[in-house]
């Protein structure tokens, strides 16, 4: 179904050699993805325009004149490894290593064995713990009794918010009909479906803002808003604040906090017999109003 995608693999930006280029692909071939550029400069592009899991850069496609802008994409996404790949011993390799370290770059896969390529799966195959993973846990803890549908709903709008910005768009993933689904919160006492969701994607916006490197109108294209002036206009509309101000009032713990505090504990007596996906179920059990 389509909301039992798998996600797992990692997605890597990758500077290389045209002869590595195939080896890496080869070597990511059903644990990651890779994007291939051409310069630091494009790779750094490529991180604040996607969900990027790792940065590969080979040490002999690296020149000089780009160690300033690796140095920036080091600090600036702490929270992406950026690895230097060794594919041959020659004499500028060992200069080249020099520079990377000082650039920031703390890891080094050498590749001129086969187990460099093993290597190289383990470090940059496993991906990096994203904003799902970090939403997820609190709020699936706030419901823990909640109904195996109701877990997966709550599972899937969480994985899918980035990427879908509407309650149709959502249903649609989810095989069921905007209709129903918004029938069915509104007959059970919960906040619609829409609240929920575009709730989520301002903690994903949260997520987001916790990277130094990415921009407010970085953060508006990754969440797919038609533009930064969108993004500005929902945050106004949703909190009365501005982007600016989300990013410095609200950091993703205290946004994190405040979701599940609002819109899931009260209602956690609903969501134990709450089935948004089974058709029919939710009939057959009376609601409950929020607890408290």
């Amino acid at each position: 179904m389509p909301y039992a995608a798998d996600q797992s693999a990692a997605t890597v930006a990758a500077v290389l050699l045209p002869g590595e280029r195939p080896r890496v692909d080869a070597a990511g071939s059903g644990c990651f993805a890779v994007l291939h550029r051409d310069s630091i400069p494009d790779a750094m592009r490529a991180v604040r325009e996607r969900p990027v899991d790792a940065v590969l850069v080979s040490v002999h496609r690296c020149g000089p004149d780009q160690m300033e802008v690796l140095g920036h994409l080091v600090r600036e996404f702490p929270g992406i490894p950026t690895v230097a790949l060794l594919s041959q011993h020659d004499s500028g390799s060992s200069e080249m290593l020099l520079r990377l370290g000082a650039s920031g770059v703390r890891q080094v896969v050498d590749v001129t064995s086969p187990a460099g390529w093993s290597r190289l799966r383990q470090v940059v195959g496993q991906p990096a713990t994203r904003a799902v993973a970090r939403i997820q846990g609190p709020i699936l803890d706030s419901v823990a009794e909640a109904p195996p549908d109701a877990r997966l709903f709550l599972e899937a709008m969480i994985r899918l918010a980035p990427e879908v910005p509407t309650v149709t768009r959502l249903a649609d993933q989810l095989s069921v009909r905007p209709s129903t689904l918004m029938s069915r919160f509104a007959r059970s006492g919960l906040p619609s479906p829409k609240n929920y969701l575009a709730a989520i994607r301002l903690l994903h916006a949260a997520h987001l803002f916790e990277t130094a490197g990415l921009s407010v109108a970085d953060v508006a294209y990754r969440l797919e808003y038609s533009s930064p002036q969108s993004f500005g206009r929902h945050l106004r509309a949703m909190l009365g604040v501005t982007a600016l101000e989300f990013r410095r009032r609200f950091p993703f713990p205290l946004a994190l906090e405040r979701f599940v505090a609002l819109m899931m504990a009260p209602y956690a007596a609903i969501w134990r017999g709450f089935h948004p996906l089974a058709a029919g179920s939710w009939e057959a059990g009376r609601t409950v109003g929020p607890s408290g």
